[in-house]
Formats: structure tokens, C-alpha cells, sequence
């Protein structure tokens, strides 16, 4: 990535709690507990927020899924940190992480910056619409399926691809209640 994303706030982003999910507090104004790394997203620059990913590069690896539930995404997370210290890549300050859909096999994107590489960077280009959201257990398959209608919506088309990023890990996963965001990526 050669400058910061440029993200657009869109109508509609006023705060208002993300699809459905009744809470005091938007997520992001939750602090990380102190025993982990997981990052924390401003809700004002990342709920129903338009982003360019006209510059934006990933490494992708695929992790096998059972029912839905990605298995061995801290080995592949490792892995692709490894990865792209080998091919010369700086990996940004809380890189989005992303979990494709998939019932048997998901698809997962660790953001990094640099030229090298070329063949090995996926560049997906065009834009993602993102809203984040409380996911507990058993919610994840519903908000995505309310925020697939949402983006629909407001697009006209379905989104090319639905990803996850999930926000949270064991540690601070209860405490901020699963907070994720959901990315809705357009093609050129």
C-alpha cells in the first residue's frame, strides 16, 4: 500500500447500532484486555464506511472449515507473518485479517505493504463497504446474512465477496463480546 485507505464515511453511518445488535456502546469504544494484542477499530471510520481498495495488497492462504468453523487459523495466521517477512513485506500495525465464507474451505487475507513479491500479493481492487458488530456464538451466520442484504441494498448487486475479521481472541472474546467486522467486497 503505497498511502493510508481512503475511507468514506457513507449516509447512514450515524451510530446507529450495527444490524440489529442492542448495545450501549458502539463496538470499538471497548478497550483490549491487557493480556492480548487484538486490535480495537473506532467505530466512526469503520461502521458503514466506503473503503478504496484500489491500493490495498494481501497474502492469502486457505484453512480447511468444518460446519463453517475455520480450523487452524492460528497456524495459518503465523504462517502468512512468515510469509511475508521471507518475501520482503512489512505487515502493518493490526493488519485486517480476513475470513472468507465457506462451508468446507475459507480463504484468508493478512493485509501487507511493499512491491515485493508482485505474483504472490493479491490485489482485489475496487471497494469495501464494512460495518462492525457484536458476533457471539451462533450470530456470526445471521449478521452476515442481514449485512449481505444491507450491502445489496444500498449497491444494487451482491457483494463479490463477504470476509470476516474477527476483532477479538480467547482472552478478550467474552469481554468485548465477540466484536467483528464484516467486509463487503466489490469489484472493479
Amino acid at each position: 500500500m503505497t498511502g493510508p485507505r481512503r475511507k468514506v464515511l457513507l449516509a447512514g453511518g450515524d451510530g446507529r447500532p450495527a444490524l440489529g445488535s442492542a448495545r450501549s456502546q458502539q463496538p470499538g469504544d471497548r478497550q483490549p484486555d491487557e493480556a492480548c494484542n487484538c486490535p480495537v477499530l473506532d467505530a466512526t471510520e469503520w461502521d458503514a464506511v466506503e473503503s478504496d481498495w484500489g491500493d490495498i495488497a494481501f497474502l492469502a492462504t486457505n484453512v480447511n472449515a468444518i460446519a463453517g468453523v475455520p480450523i487452524g487459523l492460528d497456524r495459518a495466521r503465523e504462517a502468512l507473518f512468515a510469509r511475508a517477512a521471507e518475501l520482503g513485506l512489512r505487515v502493518p500495525e493490526d493488519p485486517m485479517l480476513l475470513i472468507s465464507e465457506g462451508a468446507f474451505r475459507r480463504r484468508v487475507l493478512l493485509e501487507v505493504e511493499g512491491d515485493g513479491a508482485p505474483t504472490a500479493v493479491v490485489r482485489p481492487g475496487g471497494f469495501a463497504y464494512t460495518r462492525l458488530l457484536e458476533a457471539p456464538w451462533g450470530e456470526l451466520k445471521r449478521a452476515a446474512g442481514r449485512f449481505r442484504d444491507e450491502a445489496e441494498a444500498r449497491y444494487g448487486k451482491q457483494p463479490d465477496q463477504i470476509f470476516a475479521w474477527y476483532l477479538t481472541c480467547r482472552v478478550c472474546s467474552r469481554a468485548r463480546n465477540f466484536e467483528t467486522l464484516l467486509v463487503a467486497h466489490y469489484q472493479p
